[in-house]
């Protein structure tokens, strides 16, 4: 797969990613599977993937200032 941006070669990752859920209060969800271009660090996220993200991000704690969520770990236990 190519990069939209620089024409470099996409390749998978695991990555730490923060979401702005409210005004106040971000979740980082960490080992988050995406593709990432070698070149420019592009990335892109598979629809299936965020999917899983849009669940975590509604069961976040929206009260909370900061959470940190393991991508695997809420995937196993949902």
């Amino acid at each position: 797969m190519k990069c939209h941006w620089c024409g470099g070669v996409f390749e998978q990752a695991l990555t730490d990613f923060p979401f702005k859920v409210t005004e106040t209060s971000i979740v980082i969800v960490k080992g988050l599977p995406a593709w990432q271009c070698r070149n420019c660090r592009e990335y892109m996220i598979e629809d299936q993937v965020m999917e899983k993200v849009d669940r975590i991000l509604a069961k976040a704690a929206h009260g909370a200032e900061l959470e940190v969520v393991r991508f695997a770990a809420w995937i196993e236990t949902s």
